[in-house]
């Protein structure tokens, strides 16, 4: 049976490598590259995959108690356990961190890979290699209920504050598609969620499954009538180290089948249910 560990509060140190001599650069780069393409090999042989992630993003990945243990959850999580059994990895060790940590723990390899509602955008692919898209989310905002009837346009949020996760693709949506507005960037979405029930920020731009998660949990919450545009950039996929070709291929393999089956909308379904049940415990 699998073994799935929930690491609880990891904090991953971002270390400065220093260069080496302009002696051995091209050894360097070439053991670089067998590194990365024998990648799959590297982790069947250990048994373990280690899993970047940032365990506040209900229904994709979240904390709950399982057997008097906090245990970290959700739909990418699931998704992830069956890709490895599909490959034939015996462990999975899901790490979690801030979600602008996630990337660069990757590059930095301290894990293999990274699976946290990431969009694969062109701009992270010059760091990052990426394996086919498996969900394409539509964005949602989310207010206070008392403010439903005040913000249902672009044009009424202007010169208000909208918060989004820091190093989020809602991120780019706030300064791209509510340019008259002020961003509000914080590393985690549930203390963007405090801010929008204190009233300190006006409006939260979530991905939909995740919108419809926090408003399940707080009655006192109200996805708004604002129409937002939605791009393939924004779809979701698995970040791996830049040159992991037989990785990505084992990956992209065990998602087609996943998709194809069904099975991604089922875990999203599953996880945004238990998200909402453990709320109203």
């Amino acid at each position: 049976m699998k073994k799935v560990w929930g690491l609880t509060s990891i904090i991953v140190g971002m270390m400065v490598l220093g260069a080496c001599g302009n002696s051995g650069t091209k050894n360097s780069e070439s053991s670089t590259e067998v590194s990365a393409s024998n990648q799959l090999e590297k982790i069947k042989q250990e048994g373990v995959l280690k899993v970047g992630t940032s365990a506040d993003f209900a229904p994709f990945e979240f904390h709950t108690m399982i057997n008097g243990k906090d245990t970290i959850v959700g739909a990418d999580i699931d998704m992830v356990n069956a890709l490895a059994e599909e490959i034939g990895i015996d462990e999975v060790q899901f790490v979690d961190m801030e979600f602008n940590a996630v990337l660069a723990a990757l590059d930095q390899k301290q894990v293999d890979i990274a699976v946290s509602g990431i969009s694969a955008t062109e701009e992270r692919k010059k760091s990052v290699d990426f394996t086919m898209n498996y969900f394409l989310p539509e964005q949602k905002v989310v207010v206070h209920k008392d403010n439903l009837g005040t913000y249902k346009t672009i044009d009424d949020l202007e010169g208000k504050k909208v918060g989004a996760q820091k190093g989020s693709i809602q991120e780019s949506i706030v300064t791209d598609q509510l340019p008259d507005s002020q961003i509000v960037s914080i590393p985690k979405v549930p203390n963007l969620v405090i801010e929008i029930k204190q009233g300190t920020i006006d409006a939260l731009v979530l991905e939909s499954a995740v919108a419809e998660s926090y408003v399940g949990q707080n009655d006192d919450l109200a996805i708004a009538e604002v129409e937002l545009v939605t791009s393939e950039d924004e779809a979701y996929a698995i970040a791996l180290p830049k040159g992991s070709t037989e990785l990505q291929e084992a990956l992209n393999e065990g998602l087609q089948k996943l998709i194809d089956d069904g099975k991604i909308a089922e875990f999203v379904q599953k996880n945004t249910d238990l998200a909402n049940e453990n709320a109203a415990k």
